[in-house]
Parts: C-alpha cells; structure tokens; sequence
C-alpha cells in the first residue's frame, strides 16, 4: 500500500486485506481484550469498536492518499470518546510492530486535569514513570513538552518537569517480523500488563469528570 496508495489498486485487492490483514488484527485484538478483563476492566471494549479504519482523513492534509500504511487499534476508557484519556495502543505496518499506552495529545480540559494530578499525586506518578520493569520494554514517549511552565501552574513545583508535558506515554517500536510470532499475544499483552498502572493514573482524574451525575427528581404525588 505504500507503493500503491490509490483506490483501484485497494479494491482490487480488498478481500486480501480483509482476509489476510483486518480478519487476524480483529482476532488478535479479541484475545488481548479478554486478557484485559482481568488488569483493565474499564477498558474492554468490541474488538470493531477499538479498530481503526484504513481510510485516511484527508481533508486538512496536503497528501491526499487516501489509505493508512498501518493498521492500529485503540483502547480507550469505557465512557470516553475513542480517542480520549488514557489507554492502550497497537498498530502493524509493513515496517515495525508499535505498542504503546497512556494519554496521548488529549484534548485541552483533560491535559489541565491529568497536570492538576500530577501536581497532587507527584510521589505516585514518579513511581509509575520511573518503573524499572517499564521501561526495560517501553520507551517514554516524546512528551511534546512546553518550553515553559503552562499558564496557572508554579515554575518551581517539583513536578514542573512532567506538568510541561503534552502527552504521558510510554512506546515500544519493534521490526514489523514481530506480528509473526507465535508468542503475539502473550507478548502485547505483558506489556499492556506493565503499563497498566500507568494508564489507570492518568485516567482517574479524566474518569472522575466523564461520570454521569444522578440527578435527583421529586417523587410523583401519590394519588
């Protein structure tokens, strides 16, 4: 596709890819959800649902093309947007297997959330971050950090190193070879395991927020 990125050439082999790429995807990704139900509850989602399509948003880009080279998947928090809060995410090419997890360019309330978090619950988040397990099979993630401290938010609290960061992940880049092992899922999901912690620390302020309230109702009079 990243030779033939036009849309004779896809259809005319559509049914490969359903078969051969977005059927297995959807397989793999069905054995890590019920994984999750036991580390990431919240998290557990229809396989269809965490998918992302192949076809590219192209109407703000200059490349017109019309189609991903990847396929990825992305596990968002049960009554958030997909693409909001923390979670988990996978995504296959035809050069390098990715697996991450965290909160990645999240929107402008939830970034002032997760640092008001982090200011209150510093100890904690050093102990995630800093994780010696974590970080023997993930990398941080390019934090898009601020040259100065945000608007609101003391330049010499300790946190004010994280505070600056625009998103809070951790990834893995391993060859694209990584998809054929026979050991896949066990492998994503030891990882999705390790970044556990992680994910739920950054969503429980932005959880908190996205819970419905119970509105209270008079009761009806009695007849």
């Amino acid at each position: 596709m990243k030779r033939n990125n036009d849309r004779d050439w896809f259809e005319a082999r559509r049914e490969t890819f359903e078969r051969a790429v977005k059927a297995p995807m959807l397989a793999l990704m069905e054995r890590l959800t019920l994984g999750m139900a036991g580390y990431a509850p919240e998290h557990v989602r229809p396989a269809a649902k965490c998918l992302f399509r192949i076809y590219r948003d192209t109407r703000f880009s200059a490349d017109k093309s019309p189609y991903k080279t990847h396929l990825g998947a992305w596990w968002s928090h049960t009554g958030m947007p997909k693409t909001s809060g923390a979670g988990f995410y996978m995504h296959v090419s035809g050069t390098e297997f990715v697996i991450a997890a965290g909160a990645y360019m999240p929107e402008k309330e939830q970034t002032l959330a997760i640092r008001r978090h982090l200011m209150e619950h510093l100890a904690d988040w050093k102990r995630l971050i800093e994780n010696r397990k974590l970080l023997r099979v993930f990398s941080v993630h390019d934090p898009m950090a601020l040259t100065r401290p945000p608007k609101g938010f003391p330049p010499h609290h300790p946190a004010i190193e994280w505070i600056r960061w625009r998103q809070w992940g951790v990834t893995a880049h391993v060859p694209a070879e990584y998809a054929l092992r026979s050991t896949l899922a066990a492998d994503i999901e030891k990882r999705f395991r390790l970044a556990a912690p992680l994910v739920h620390f950054l969503n429980a302020p932005l959880a908190a927020a996205a819970r419905p309230r119970r509105v209270w109702t008079a009761p009806l009079p009695r007849k």
